[in-house]
């Protein structure tokens, strides 16, 4: 990542010129903090003649103009929002309710987004959630990933099919551990400390939304369903409609 950085920034004293103009587009953050976007036009887009630069934060938006913490009012005509992606809070969380009555958006409001192998929740029966908590990436195929998940979940169904089970759901304690050790990997990253703010990140500072490993072993980790984690609920103790899992 140093090397890169330094090239990095190579690339902005090539283009940018003027001394002030260059320490204002140079990140504060180590590269890869936030996700990295190669362009041979964007600091030149930046340099043309009718292009101001402004890093003001912004205190007010009126009607036709934009008014900055300096006090300086800027005139508009669109305002476009680039800021990320909203995966730690999502409403439709909010619409999915666990076995004891608690939507998936209480849950992790209260303890924080998190999945048994970013996949299933322990106290939501047959929740499967593709793309779940920490399976994103910055550098590779999320098709992968899926793909890895997909696997994983008709494991589960054929295991469900087999026992003439009615659910299945992790246990509380094996979501804690597996948990516990990727965050642990999650900890020494330069999305956690590479000293940005990020989506990645929630409200607690907690990496809740990237893979910390190679896509390989994410793959090796979910090839087969591993019902020993799991609590295998028989058809005749199955949680009532009203309290199981709906979507």
């Amino acid at each position: 990542m140093r090397l890169l950085e330094q090239l990095a920034r190579a690339h902005i004293r090539r283009q940018v010129r003027d001394p002030e103009l260059r320490a204002r587009l140079t990140p504060s953050y180590s590269l890869g903090c936030k996700r990295i976007l190669p362009s041979n036009e964007w600091y030149p887009a930046l340099q043309e003649p009718n292009v101001e630069l402004v890093t003001d934060p912004i205190a007010e938006i009126r009607p036709r103009s934009i008014v900055t913490a300096a006090g300086a009012e800027h005139e508009i005509d669109t305002i476009v929002l680039g800021t990320g992606f909203r995966v730690t809070t999502h409403p439709a969380f909010d619409l999915i309710h666990g076995r004891d009555g608690l939507s998936l958006g209480e849950v992790w409001r209260r303890d924080g987004m998190a999945a048994y192998k970013g996949t299933t929740v322990a106290g939501f029966p047959n929740l499967f959630v593709m793309t779940g908590p920490n399976t994103g990436l910055g550098h590779s195929s999320m098709v992968f990933m899926m793909e890895s998940q997909f696997a994983y979940v008709l494991d589960a169904l054929r295991t469900i099919d087999a026992r003439g089970a009615a659910a299945v759901e992790p246990l509380p304690e094996a979501q804690a551990v597996y948990n516990a050790k990727l965050q642990a990997k999650l900890s020494g990253t330069v999305w956690n400390t590479g000293g940005c703010a990020s989506w990645y990140l929630d409200a607690r500072g907690c990496n809740t939304t990237l893979w910390p490993g190679f896509t390989w072993q994410f793959r090796l980790a979910t090839r087969r369903f591993d019902a020993g984690a799991y609590r295998v609920i028989a058809r005749e103790t199955a949680p009532a409609p009203a309290a199981a899992a709906r979507v």
